[in-house]
């Protein structure tokens, strides 16, 4: 008997038929219906972007006006506008002085990173940690003052650490779960609001 593909979803199966490049969009599309995050010519840095469905997005929503800078070892395969810059390089190897002298100022930082897994908790968690306080730190160089933050952590012991962390950078915080996350996972989403740098 033929198993079928354990990450069909419905979301997958909209996804395809919407012609986004992967589901995950979706999780940013509720965060981003509910909390406003990008508007017409805004700048974003989109870090871990492959497969690109988050930069996809952002381009749909910035116009030809906005830029939207991907961040990643792959690039997202058929993505072309105008408006998209892509940056291959290890998000834990980027120099973030560098690259805000190339780029800053940015308006909204998005950050999908997630650690190749292992399936040991422990590890798979601090590995997760890792790449969010890189987020963190790439975000406090290149937000503009009242710019917005979305990063994607694992649940786990550190998460009420960083999320204090987080906190003292932004106006509001939250710990948000959109619906198009996997029931199994254990993968969460901080909002930072209103950057007050």
């Amino acid at each position: 008997m033929v198993k079928g593909n354990r990450w069909e979803d419905h979301y997958a199966r909209r996804a395809r038929r919407e012609k986004w490049l992967a589901r995950s969009v979706y999780k940013l599309k509720d965060i981003d219906k509910k909390y406003h995050l990008l508007s017409r010519g805004h700048r974003v840095l989109d870090l871990g972007c492959y497969p690109g469905s988050w930069s996809q997005y952002s381009i749909e929503k910035v116009g030809p006006k906005g830029a939207v800078i991907g961040v990643d070892l792959r690039e997202p395969e058929g993505l072309r506008a105008q408006n998209f810059h892509f940056i291959k390089v290890d998000v834990l190897q980027l120099d973030e002085d560098r690259l805000a002298r190339e780029i800053r100022p940015i308006d909204v930082v998005i950050s999908d990173l997630a650690p190749q897994t292992t399936g040991v908790k422990v590890l798979d968690n601090s590995r997760s940690m890792e790449l969010a306080r890189k987020a963190l730190n790439i975000s406090t160089v290149m937000l503009k003052r009242e710019g917005h933050f979305l990063c994607k952590i694992f649940e786990g012991e550190d998460q009420k650490i960083f999320r204090d962390e987080f906190s003292h950078y932004f106006n509001q915080t939250r710990s948000l779960r959109p619906s198009a996350v996997r029931k199994r996972s254990r993968e969460l989403y901080l909002l930072g609001l209103r950057f007050t740098k």
